[in-house]
């Protein structure tokens, strides 16, 4: 398929760069189409957004005269759309299009629908749902409408379909006002609240040929939303998993705890047996009271928990509620099609006897990265809290990286800053990780920081947020050697780089939240500034590819400067106050901020702090975490870490997995109330499994896997890891195996075009062979030390055994 491809950026006031079209490549665009809407007026008072506001059905007929040789569709909407031809379903995507900043990008959809057109007469069909265009007045916080930010408005949409005939004609029919248009049955949705659907509503057969829809009105034309629409280049959401329950209990009589037995994000299919007029009710959690009731708690949006909280019209409780009306049918299957949940249990009321594990299917969505990389170890704990990671990571992609995808669903910068590469790891995130900082370019403007994007008007977290921005740019430059990304967005880095300036002008970050659920203080001016520093190394890395050699030289000047002014705040001289000491040791250290030869005082320092944690554990949040497991590993403490790694003791995601979590948690502290349950930011330890178990280390100055270390750590503990990543040049294996007595054999692949450097400093290893299992040579290695030194593995696969004495 032919794909159109945009280079561009658009911002708030100085932050603007040229929007450049490779005209050469484009095979369609929605060139011609209209945006069309039912034509409702939306509410003029809060309250009124609570009431019934069905979404809309458009219908279009059409004649097909044979001899087709291909039919595409595109589409895109502001809100939700699901799109039909004769009465079947177009594709296999979900809540589409993507989340974006509508007034400046709207990506859309293409079909090929070939298959699905008949001879003769064939009807199109489209419904809206509300989606973030046009969400409810919730006052989240009891302060935060995100009407009052987000661009709103009815919701639209925009479609063309093109049909090529094999005599070389084509027909297109567009959105315009010839369409005709009527009420659903889903009354409500929302992406919070949920839907409503009411069976006595619906209109059968209204998106198939034939239908009379003489009572229906003509579309009406609208502006749109005002995005430039651009093709989506991205992994669409889709039902990526099925999930059978495990369990169903009646904790009071009518009911129902259905136990899915895990906690993700999605929807469900289920089987409802029913008479006209019943209407039966699902509310949805990640947790169950001790007498087995639903405790949807810490899936509450925006904490709205009290009466009056969430504004004029809002529901006391603003928890995951879906519900289903009866019409004639006894039996149906139902599923919520413009909302999404984050659950483990549902709660049904309503029915008149139990349903059946066999007629309940949960569907997990996410949007559809592709995973061909994996980890998995001898530890059953090690391998829960890996597959709970990327349930929790997964359960997060809803087009947008959420910090957790019930109770706000924003993409927040610091999560990403902490777990980019955590993702980047387990998943092929390029594409996804592009679209990602489009949205940073859209909600970037010249005079503060924003915490999201899009931009949900919250702007308190300061550098270490927004600098996300500058990060995932780097990680898609060193993980996948995308240099399109630095060269397309160079000129606007900088003048970002100058908006930092201006608001730090003394380069100390002084203001902007720091180690988000540390379990002790931690200052700002230590985590804010080193954010800082790392965007100006990055920078200079940037301006070195870009041939730009006096700003290379002005970004390694600053970046040294903030290397002096944070070793004089935090190491020179004694910290006064209460201070996380093992994110502040950590930091120093993984910032490279402590000369060589104070190094060793350092790493001191950070064990024992340590030691002093509680249970000799972490105590460190959301960027701590991540620079502890480095630190430690990273200055020959590798055995530290998996000691809090594979203990079950609090604080630790082994205690989080002998609670019975199947995702991770917000905090280290177990929450039934408050804090999300299915939250990224402490998922960095699936770094630390890559990383160091298995040893797949990427190399500064060779991105895109051009060179990388393969260093494993071989706990005494573990039998074995097998660990595959997938980078650009090709699947990366570095597995280990213990056998007999004392002898390890390593399992490795280096893909072609990489050159790999092997070592393992953590045990050391006699009688070392090394085996070319392509070519069956074993390569001399002069009596290397691999503890101290490394050897250089072309492409190839190889066998490579000792004993460890």
């Amino acid at each position: 398929m032919t794909k159109l491809i945009f280079f561009f950026c658009i911002a708030l006031g100085a932050f603007s760069c040229t929007t450049k079209t490779d005209v050469s490549t484009i095979s369609e665009n929605l060139d011609g189409a209209i945006w069309i809407s039912d034509g409702r007026t939306l509410p003029e008072h809060d309250s009124l957004f609570y009431e019934n506001y069905p979404a809309p059905l458009f219908r279009k007929e059409f004649t097909n005269k044979g001899d087709l040789k291909k039919a595409t569709l595109l589409i895109t909407a502001a809100g939700y759309f699901k799109a039909t031809v004769n009465g079947e379903k177009i594709g296999q995507d979900a809540l589409s299009p993507a989340w974006t900043d509508f007034s400046k990008r709207v990506y859309y959809s293409e079909y090929d629908i070939t298959k699905q057109i008949t001879n003769g007469e064939n009807c199109l069909g489209v419904t809206l749902g509300n989606g973030f265009y046009n969400p409810l007045p919730l006052k989240m916080w009891g302060r935060r409408n995100m009407r009052d930010i987000l661009p709103v408005g009815n919701p639209a949409f925009i479609a063309k379909l093109v049909l090529e005939f094999e005599n070389n004609h084509r027909t297109e029919i567009i959105s315009d006002k010839s369409w005709k248009v009527s009420s659903g049955s889903r009354t409500k949705n929302n992406v919070y609240l949920g839907e409503v659907y009411d069976a006595t509503l619906e209109k059968a057969g209204w998106n198939k040929v034939g239908f009379n829809a003489a009572a229906w009105e003509f579309a009406k034309t609208e502006k749109g939303p005002g995005g430039e629409i651009q093709k989506e280049f991205f992994p669409p959401v889709q039902v990526t998993n099925e999930i059978k329950p495990v369990a169903i209990s009646s904790p009071q009589k009518g009911i129902y705890i259905v136990d899915m037995g895990v906690n993700f994000t999605g929807g469900y299919n289920i089987k409802l047996s029913g008479k006209k007029g019943d209407t039966i009710t699902f509310r949805f959690g990640e947790r169950i009271y001790d007498d087995g009731r639903l405790n949807p708690m810490t899936t509450v949006c925006g904490q709205i928990k009290r009466e009056g909280q969430g504004g004029p019209g809002a529901p006391a409780i603003v928890w995951q509620t879906d519900s289903y009306i009866f019409k004639d049918e006894l039996e149906v299957w139902y599923s919520p099609e413009f909302t999404f949940h984050t659950y483990r249990y549902m709660e049904i009321l309503g029915l008149d006897k139990k349903p059946q594990i066999s007629e309940i299917v949960g569907l997990a969505m996410n949007s559809n990265v592709t995973k061909n990389s994996s980890f998995s170890c001898s530890s059953e704990l090690l391998n829960s809290i890996q597959k709970a990671t990327e349930r929790t990571f997964l359960s997060n992609l809803i087009s947008v990286q959420s910090d957790c995808a019930a109770r706000e669903k924003f993409g927040y910068g610091g999560d990403l800053n902490a777990t980019s590469e955590s993702f980047i790891y387990n998943f092929d995130m390029q594409q996804f990780y592009r679209k990602t900082i489009y949205d940073w370019v859209d909600a970037l403007n010249d005079s503060c920081f924003v915490d999201t994007a899009p931009y949900v008007g919250i702007k308190y977290c300061g550098i270490s947020w927004e600098s996300a921005f500058r990060t995932t740019q780097y990680n898609l430059y060193l993980y996948y050697n995308n240099t399109d990304i630095v060269k397309e967005l160079y000129e606007l880095d900088k003048k970002w780089m100058e908006k930092v300036a201006r608001l730090h002008p003394n380069k100390i970050v002084d203001s902007g939240l720091s180690d988000h659920e540390s379990l002790e203080p931690v200052p700002v001016q230590l985590t804010g500034t080193c954010h800082y520093l790392q965007c100006a190394q990055i920078m200079e890395e940037f301006a070195e590819v870009m041939g730009d050699n006096e700003a290379a030289f002005k970004y390694k000047n600053l970046a040294e400067e903030l290397k002096t002014l944070i070793k004089e705040m935090f190491w020179d001289k004694p910290v006064e106050g209460k201070i996380n000491r093992q994110t502040l040791f950590s930091t120093l250290l993984y910032h490279e901020i402590i000369p060589e030869k104070e190094k060793e005082a350092a790493k001191d320092s950070l064990l024992a702090a340590l030691k002093n944690g509680p249970s000799e554990h972490f105590n460190t949040g959301i960027f701590g975490t991540k620079y502890i497991l480095e630190a430690l590993s990273k200055s020959g403490n590798s055995n530290s870490v998996f000691d809090v790694v594979n203990s079950t003791v609090y604080p630790g995601w082994g205690f989080m997995i002998d609670q019975g979590a199947t995702t991770i948690w917000e905090t280290w502290k177990e929450s039934d109330n408050t804090y999300s349950n299915c939250h990224p930011m402490f998922g960095t330890v699936t770094e630390w499994f890559y990383r160091w178990l298995g040893g797949i280390q990427p190399v500064e100055n060779y991105p895109g896997f051009e060179r990388f270390t393969l260093s494993p750590f071989i706990p005494a503990e573990l039998e074995y890891v097998d660990c595959k990543y997938n980078s650009p040049n090709g699947e990366i294996i570095s597995s280990w195996k213990k056998s007999g007595t004392n002898k390890i054999t390593f399992e490795i692949k280096v893909p072609e075009g990489s050159l790999a450097v092997f070592q393992v400093s953590s045990v050391e290893l006699a009688n070392v062979t090394v085996e070319n299992k392509g070519s069956g040579e074993t390569i001399d290695i002069n009596n290397l030390n691999l503890k101290t030194d490394g050897i250089e593995l072309k492409s190839g696969y190889y066998n490579i055994s000792g004993s460890s004495k």
